[in-house]
């Protein structure tokens, strides 16, 4: 073989290998072609489209992002300063002293009012106890003063006819006084004329003189035994009117505690309020102490139990905004009356102890009674199915 046969070969393969460079230049420059945003922007301009500009370049995206963001800003802050000026909490529901009705004395029901959710004034009958044993008691306290009146009486005529008495000792003692009297005197002249002339006087009239002194002395002696006797007669018959008067005292007060108890058979209303949780009916026998039914009184407020942080700035007085659950559109207006001096863990039955080594503070709550305000147009509470235990949200100003 010549060497110009080689030659001719590759000269003949060189035009191949050509066409095959230049097709995967072509694919190359095509996948490039796909990734380059120029390209693109070539063929918009070729079809005559324009580019648009990126949102973050437009200015007016920029003055409505920071007019929004001033308007929060000041929002935030307006918010902020009207909000430190209140405190509020949804820990809070209405409150009252429930007066519970009981009866006083054991007996069947003869008469029940049909008063279940209606409003009572004070006085007002709610039962009424069959009144049986406590009329007999009555009757018998009244007979029982009647006799210790006529006891009375009786000591009274005792008293009269011992100071009759005592009038007529001391009637009857004046003879046998005078008597002494004058024996003393005739003793004292025989004395006399016996010192002046001794012969004057016999030694018999003396002695005579003397007995009669001594014999009229015993008598009155004896009559003033007698007037002091009847004057002690007059003293124990004045005491047994004191007894009598007083034993009258004490039938009196057994008549006092009769009409008490039948008093007590007549249940009435002690407050004004509205009836609720009647437990009885017409015919039932009821136990003394036995609850019958409650009254809620017309005397309303309301208890919020605040955290203690909410304290700082409470006062006694500052105004409130309550709102009822199950008003939410009325607006209660009220006042702080009073804030509890102790937590209300501190009151239960089995306070916490908290010497221990896994000691964990929390946030302590504080009861506070705020008072309902009546008038100038504002809502009454009273005119309101509103009663305790109802949930409220307080909001008190404390700025």
């Amino acid at each position: 073989m010549s060497d110009d046969e080689p030659r001719d070969r590759a000269q003949q393969d060189a035009p191949d290998r050509d066409e095959h460079d230049h097709a995967a230049k072509d694919d190359q420059n095509e996948g490039e072609g796909r990734n380059d945003p120029s390209d693109d922007d070539e063929e918009d301009e070729d079809n005559g489209g324009e580019k648009k500009p990126s949102i973050f370049k437009r200015p007016l995206f920029w003055i409505i992002l920071i007019v929004v963001a001033a308007a929060l800003i000041v929002g935030g802050t307006l918010y902020y300063l009207h909000a430190r000026q209140y405190e509020s909490t949804d820990d809070a529901f209405v409150d009252t002293h429930i007066v519970r009705i009981s009866a006083q004395s054991a007996g069947r029901l003869v008469q029940v009012a049909d008063l279940d959710n209606r409003h009572v004034r004070p006085g007002r009958l709610l039962a009424v106890i069959e009144p049986s044993g406590p009329a007999a008691q009555l009757a018998e306290a009244q007979a029982n003063v009647a006799q210790a009146e006529a006891q009375v009486q009786q000591a009274e005529a005792q008293v009269a006819a011992a100071i009759a008495n005592r009038e007529q000792a001391a009637a009857a003692a004046r003879v046998p006084l005078a008597q002494a009297l004058k024996a003393q005197a005739d003793l004292a002249r025989y004395e006399t004329l016996l010192r002046i002339d001794p012969s004057a006087v016999a030694g018999q009239q003396l002695d005579q003189a003397r007995t009669q002194v001594r014999v009229t002395a015993a008598d009155a002696a004896a009559a003033r035994r007698q007037i002091g006797a009847a004057d002690a007669q007059v003293g124990v018959a004045r005491r047994q009117v004191k007894s009598a008067e007083a034993v009258v005292g004490a039938r009196r007060a057994q008549v006092s505690q009769a009409n008490t108890t039948l008093g007590d058979l007549r249940i009435r209303a002690p407050v004004a309020g509205q009836v609720v949780n009647r437990q009885v009916n017409l015919g039932s026998y009821v136990q003394a102490g036995t609850q019958v039914l409650a009254i809620v009184p017309d005397a309303m407020w309301v208890t919020a139990n605040f955290k203690e942080t909410q304290l700082t700035l409470m006062r006694i007085g500052q105004p409130v905004t309550i709102k009822v659950d199950a008003y939410p559109d009325v607006e209660f207006v009220g006042h702080v009356d009073s804030i509890q001096r102790g937590a209300g863990q501190a009151f239960a039955l089995l306070p916490p102890q908290n010497a221990t080594g896994n000691y964990v503070k929390v946030v302590q709550r504080v009861p506070v009674r705020i008072l309902f305000d009546t008038g100038d147009g504002r809502p009454d509470p009273r005119r309101y199915p509103i009663g305790p235990g109802m949930s409220v949200v307080p909001t008190v100003k404390v700025r």
